[in-house]
């Protein structure tokens, strides 16, 4: 099982042109689809989903036409968008029995049944009568996990799941997406790199309409590979670091920025080699460095 995309094209009216030639190979399993906001994942997500035409190009789910065949695709979709919204003072469980009447669940106790089964994979078993509009955010992003799961989807995708949540949460939800994305395609959208370093074995980075990489984490790694060095500076030493090398990302550590920088060679001047991780190779292919 596989999507094969080719040559995705998509530009809204107002001329910014969010897919750009997108090509990309998605394996069973988990793949994540990194990007910053306004990288056009939301773009290439609504469209995999039937929410939007593509203006070219192909999408291919095995033998079944992502694009032209839309029914068929809702069949074996589950999607959760970034932002769902829920009827007011409706329950988990009625609102899950309504949206499994809506994918065509006619028989009662097998509806029943799967609606239990599903509230339990989330934890959210005990809070099945309450609504859903009271749930904290975790709670809720995981109902919407519940709701992807009707019938049994053969694609999952989820967009931007975990913004926003807590630690505790996040790690929830982490073990849920873990656990669904074992057997089937899950595509995770998301601008967190701790988000597809935790989860995906499979991932692509995108930036203005444009795949800038897709393969595994581990080869992503390969491409900087001793590569990477870093130093403390001071703030006022900042923009002349930034000036005199390529420098991939910098963050505060104790007050004071920690940069890292682009090399092939040794720098010196108080460098070291840094071990390379998934930020590393997110920020140097945005800044064209790889």
């Amino acid at each position: 099982m596989k999507i094969q995309i080719e040559n995705l094209n998509k530009q809204y009216s107002n001329g910014v042109h969010a897919l750009v030639n997108v090509s990309l190979t998605i394996n069973k399993g988990m793949f994540g689809l990194l990007g910053p906001n306004g990288a056009g994942k939301s773009s290439l997500m609504r469209t995999l989903a039937t929410l939007q035409d593509a203006d070219s190009g192909t999408a291919m789910l095995d033998e079944m036409d992502l694009l032209n065949k839309k029914d068929e695709v809702r069949k074996v979709l589950g999607y959760l968008p970034q932002e769902f919204g829920v009827y007011p003072r409706t329950s988990a469980v009625d609102l899950l029995e309504y949206l499994a009447v809506m994918k065509g669940f006619s028989n009662r106790s097998e509806r029943k049944e799967m609606v239990n089964h599903l509230l339990n994979k989330v934890n959210l078993f005990e809070h099945r009568k309450k609504a859903v509009s009271s749930y904290s955010g975790g709670m809720r992003q995981r109902f919407g996990i519940a709701q992807c799961l009707i019938g049994n989807p053969k694609l999952v995708i989820v967009d931007e799941p975990t913004a926003g949540l807590d630690p505790g949460e996040r790690n929830r939800f982490y073990n849920i997406l873990s656990e669904i994305g074992e057997n089937i395609i899950l595509i995770l959208s998301t601008h967190i790199v701790q988000d597809v370093r935790e989860l995906c074995t499979q991932m692509a980075i995108m930036d203005k309409g444009k795949v800038l990489f897709s393969g595994n984490t581990d080869d992503a790694l390969v491409q900087i590979r001793g590569k990477v060095w870093e130093r403390k500076v001071n703030k006022s030493e900042l923009p002349q670091f930034q000036n005199d090398y390529k420098i991939i990302s910098n963050k505060l550590v104790g007050g004071k920025p920690l940069i890292h920088a682009f090399s092939d060679v040794e720098l010196g001047n108080g460098f070291v080699k840094a071990e390379e991780n998934l930020e590393d190779v997110f920020f140097a292919k945005l800044n064209e460095l790889v």
